[in-house]
């Protein structure tokens, strides 16, 4: 079993899972799975991570699904001719720490009677939720720590990605009483220089 297991989420879609993944896959030299991709196979999350990583430590495990078309899982699981089962999620064996990222964010449906927010629960690993500033933001971050403590899943702590406003961080930190783990600036580009300065700006 790993040492240590920990579930990257998000509030949405596109708000920095991944580079959050990475830096903190580079920061402990942790392992890295991301159980679910739906499309983009050529330039998955898993190889995006891989090249962003410079250490020799941390191992790439396999997605448990490999989805060709870039939806829904649910959705992307149909057009494959597939069905998401639950019981095939399995957490990768090792005793390194393992960084999991989730595929969305926790209302994602992986089939019919099975959300992201379930497989959370499932493999009962740490979470850190992953936020980012935009209109709406501070609404759809609320409404998943709502989602993960009306289920029982302990909230390790928020990491806020991008632009800073310190209005809805202010408000999302003393409303939800949530821990603030960090604060990733925004790069451009996204590289492995990168990625090791934005794990400056995450503890816990």
């Amino acid at each position: 079993m790993p040492d240590r297991t920990i579930f990257i989420t998000g509030i949405g879609t596109g708000i920095g899972k991944t580079i959050v993944s990475a830096a903190l896959v580079e920061k402990l030299k942790a392992d890295y799975w991301k159980p679910v991709q739906s499309g983009d196979l050529d330039n998955s999350d898993t190889l995006k991570v891989k090249s962003l990583i410079t250490n020799s430590v941390s191992v790439f495990h396999p997605e448990t699904y490999r989805l060709t078309q870039p939806f829904s899982p649910h959705k992307s699981a149909a057009i494959d001719g597939i069905t998401i089962n639950r019981n095939n999620f399995v957490i990768p064996e090792t005793r390194n720490t393992l960084v999991i990222e989730g595929a969305g964010g926790l209302m994602v449906p992986l089939s019919d009677n099975f959300l992201m927010i379930d497989l959370i629960r499932q493999l009962n690993a740490e979470v850190m939720l992953v936020s980012q500033n935009y209109l709406g933001s501070i609404n759809h971050t609320l409404l998943s720590i709502d989602a993960l403590r009306s289920r029982n899943i302990p909230v390790k702590g928020i990491i806020f990605n991008g632009l800073k406003d310190i209005y809805s961080k202010e408000f999302i930190l003393d409303y939800s009483g949530v821990e603030l783990l960090g604060h990733v600036p925004e790069y451009n580009p996204i590289n492995k220089k990168a990625i090791i300065d934005a794990g400056n700006y995450i503890s816990f």
